[in-house]
């Protein structure tokens, strides 16, 4: 009867203890589940586009402290509200960046008297040293700031990199656009 009594015992702990590995398991799976119907990767999601993130159009443009490439401190106040700005935050290895080159190269040499072109360099998986690098090697136009602290990228709510904001010369937010293939000069026209 001893031994019954122990294996019924047993038999009962690692029921308990499947129990709660099965419901930890079921659990696993309904978040698992609930993420991948909420996720952007989902096949029914539609694109994160820039006016579901990041800072409303219409609003007053913050101002943040950056530095330079050599580390000399900056504020995004030296250009808003004093001309038209074409802010985009950035990254050396960012394909949409990359793919944006182009296009910020074309419209800085076509409104760069008018307009500010200032990149924001985020500090993920980058350092001044590389950006400046970099920013040598492929001719980035205008000033191109380090956003080490992530002031400005919080800032803005920047969601990813290729995230460009266009404030107009009263400073104020006119268009926000994110990834590789934007309308930019439509936008530079408004913010003028």
């Amino acid at each position: 009867m001893k031994n019954g009594a122990r294996g019924e015992e047993l038999a009962l702990s690692l029921s308990k203890g499947r129990g709660a590995s099965v419901r930890r398991l079921a659990t696993s799976a309904v978040l698992v589940a609930v993420a991948c119907v909420f996720s952007p990767l989902a096949p029914h999601a539609s694109p994160l586009l820039a006016q579901d993130s990041g800072i409303e159009v219409g609003s007053p443009a913050p101002d943040a402290a950056l530095e330079t490439l050599d580390g000399k401190p900056v504020r995004l106040s030296q250009h808003i509200g004093k001309a038209p700005v074409v802010l985009e935050f950035w990254a050396t290895w960012c394909p949409n960046c990359k793919q944006l080159e182009p296009l910020m190269a074309a419209l800085h040499e076509k409104y760069g008297s008018q307009v500010r072109f200032v990149t924001v360099a985020v500090s993920i998986n980058q350092s001044p040293a590389r950006v400046k690098q970099y920013v040598a090697k492929y001719r980035v136009p205008g000033d191109v700031w380090f956003d080490r602290k992530g002031e400005a990228s919080g800032a803005y709510d920047v969601a990813a990199t290729s995230y460009v904001v266009v404030i107009d010369r009263a400073g104020k937010v006119v268009y926000t656009g994110l990834g590789g293939k934007q309308d930019l000069e439509a936008a530079i026209k408004k913010a003028m």
